[in-house]
């Protein structure tokens, strides 16, 4: 049994130095703990896919130069004037891409119950789908979802991250909606 478990324990050395090599990859000393690059494969320099921002009729432009999501205060559903310009501008441009659609999410902060909340979120989405209607955007174009408190963008018991949880976001896509 003695040289079993001498036999056993110096495997598991020589498994665990195999790991140790950091340039195993060939990705260089100089990419992190890892040595793997997370943005590979990812243009501009936060990693993020920058390629569609030239072309106005992309969901990259959409999202980043019209404005995907709008926000709302506290408990509320209704549109203010900083909403209403960012949705005149998804409207107009649903209006001149007509090959999409879109899904307007409606979302809340924490706070409440999660039926409360996912209420709030309906709400919230409808309005938003509610202007853009009002805009000229085909109802048969748009469709509304809540999420109510279950995907926030910021975590924490602040109101700064209340604050950011608490909008409607609009998210095109090619295709049918089902």
């Amino acid at each position: 049994m003695n040289k079993f478990m001498t036999s056993v324990i110096l495997c598991g050395a020589m498994g665990l130095s195999a790991c140790t090599n950091p340039d195993r990859f060939g990705a260089g000393t100089d990419l992190g703990a890892g040595g793997v690059d997370p943005n590979a494969g990812l243009s501009g320099p936060t990693g993020i896919d920058q390629s569609g921002l030239g072309d106005p009729t992309s969901p990259q432009f959409f999202s980043q130069a019209v404005g995907d999501r709008i926000s709302f205060d506290v408990d509320q559903s209704t549109l203010n004037a900083a909403a209403q310009e960012v949705l005149r501008g998804q409207a107009q441009w649903l209006l001149t891409n007509s090959d999409y659609l879109a899904v307007v999410e409606g979302h809340a902060d924490e706070q409440g119950t999660r039926e409360y909340n996912v209420a709030l979120g309906a709400r919230r989405a409808n309005a938003a789908r509610e202007f853009l209607i009002s805009q000229g955007v085909p109802e048969s174009r748009l469709r509304t979802i809540s999420y109510g408190k279950e995907r926030p963008i910021a975590v924490c018991s602040d109101e700064s991250c209340y604050a950011q949880n608490r909008r409607a976001v609009t998210v095109i896509s090619l295709g049918s909606l089902g």
